[in-house]
């Protein structure tokens, strides 16, 4: 997992009207909060947040704090953030402190690869579950887990059980929720799939 390092400072001010003069001058409003400290409001460069979340693993990546004070230095991941719809741009940020020796619990996109033998011979996926929920240590937080199709038929469906947990982490999604199925065409050889 990648880490990178996000500049931010400290405001005295909270609130919708100090909130909106942020935005208007490109930063967005944060707050830090995580085990042992007080939740501390910051405000942090919209472009630089959106760097260092965009791509693969995105909110999952693990952001060096700077210039915050007593927050110098630490670790932090995304807990939530508040896009807006219009525009895609970040509004509001939560920035969980995290201690690279204690496990945290992240959602993770699915990738699928492969492409499945049930589709070759006509069927449709259908990709219910795309991202899960898992426990690890901040450090080995995977930037997606791969699920290999190649070998789901017609009616067959791959659940939570079947998907292989990287090293380290453990998926904390119900076992038996379908993550991807393959159905049957209709009026086809009378193959219908339930999922």
């Amino acid at each position: 997992m990648s880490k990178q390092v996000l500049n931010v400072e400290l405001r005295e001010q909270t609130g919708k009207g100090i909130s909106r003069r942020l935005r208007a001058a490109g930063r967005v409003p944060a707050v830090v909060y995580g085990k042992g400290i007080e939740p501390v409001a910051v405000s942090l460069n919209q472009r630089e947040l959106s760097e260092a979340i965009a791509g693969v693993g995105g909110r999952n990546h693990i952001l060096t704090v700077n210039g915050a004070g007593e927050l110098n230095g630490a670790n932090v991941i995304v807990a939530d953030l508040l896009v807006d719809s219009l525009k895609g741009t970040p509004r509001h940020v939560d920035l969980h402190k995290v201690n690279l020796a204690d496990k945290v619990k992240v959602h993770v996109q699915l990738r699928l690869t492969g492409t499945s033998a049930g589709v070759k011979a006509g069927g449709f996926l259908d990709f219910a579950l795309h991202e899960v929920e898992v426990e690890c240590l901040p450090v080995h937080i995977p930037e997606a887990i791969k699920v290999d199709v190649t070998e789901l038929l017609v009616g067959h469906t791959l659940h939570v059980s079947d998907v292989v947990a990287p090293v380290g982490t453990v998926i904390l999604n119900d076992p038996k929720a379908p993550v991807v199925s393959i159905l049957g065409r209709k009026g086809g050889e009378g193959e219908e799939a339930a999922v």
